[in-house]
């Protein structure tokens, strides 16, 4: 038999009503070093976010700990006003104490504040998607949970969606709101959170993995390496196409502070693996 190529879904509805391309990008990497501080160029900066519209990204992942604060300013002064259909998800319950530190804060008052600050500097009356960076464990979820179904009801967000949950997390706060999005750790050969992707994918909640590629799992590594060379690909391109190919309620993210980059990533949905190909990504242990 033929080792014929496999296709994927490019578009995803989160919510039921915003319509996306699979496709997307993340703004965390257009801060300084750490993800603190201002970019090292912030005019290359700008160019990317312009460029990745125009490549037709649209759906940008960012938050108000990038920076902190810093790539929700750079996504405002480069795209507003937006582009019609343009999505914008941000977070809130990170802190940041300095380079690449995160303590969690998902307080209500926090809350409160993470996201009157992120209206305002992303310029908007309404976040179309507001994720939970984190459930707070100094905190009892219920009081995250009630806050953001709070603001929902008052129209400050349209959609709510959580990071870094288990199965239970998001039952939990099924009973508070529709949770829309699940952000998780994961990739080709970091499958802990498989139970959440299928939970995702069979009550059509977009699933957005981040760290798409574990550097430093050998095995992996040339595996990938292999199905790259094949395809005139880089590992990253095939590591990315290997989620869309995946699961169909999967929205990738890839982050980068380069044109060129940023350019490479998005011919990720060129890179047309076989089901042989698909054979040999799933074959890789998960570490």
């Amino acid at each position: 038999m033929a080792d014929t190529a496999t296709s994927f879904r490019k578009e995803f509805t989160i919510g039921g009503d915003l319509n996306v391309n699979r496709l997307g990008y993340g703004a965390m990497r257009i801060t300084g070093k750490g993800i603190w501080g201002p970019p090292k160029d912030k005019n290359e900066a700008i160019k990317v976010l312009k460029r990745a519209v125009e490549l037709g990204v649209n759906f940008i992942d960012t938050a108000d700990s990038y920076g902190p604060y810093v790539s929700e300013e750079l996504i405002a002064e480069a795209l507003h006003p937006y582009r019609a259909g343009l999505v914008i998800a941000t977070k809130g319950g990170l802190t940041r104490t300095g380079p690449d530190q995160w303590p969690v804060n998902s307080h209500p008052d926090h809350l409160k504040e993470a996201l009157e600050g992120s209206l305002k500097r992303l310029k908007l009356d309404r976040i179309d998607l507001y994720q939970l960076h984190r459930i707070d464990p100094k905190v009892p979820a219920e009081q995250s949970f009630e806050f953001l179904s709070k603001v929902q009801q008052e129209g400050k967000v349209k959609h709510i969606g959580l990071s870094e949950v288990s199965v239970a997390d998001i039952k939990k706060a099924q009973q508070y709101f529709d949770v829309v999005s699940v952000q998780n750790m994961y990739s080709v050969d970091n499958r802990k959170w498989e139970p959440v992707l299928e939970y995702c994918k069979e009550n059509n909640i977009a699933f957005i993995p981040w760290f798409p590629l574990n550097a430093g799992n050998v095995e992996a590594e040339d595996k990938i390496k292999q199905i790259a060379e094949k395809h005139s690909a880089t590992v990253h391109q095939v590591a990315l196409s290997w989620l869309l190919h995946h699961a169909d309620n999967i929205l990738l993210i890839p982050g980068t502070s380069s044109v060129e980059h940023l350019e490479e990533n998005m011919k990720t949905t060129e890179v047309e693996l076989t089901n042989g190909d698909m054979q040999v990504l799933n074959s890789i242990s998960p570490q």
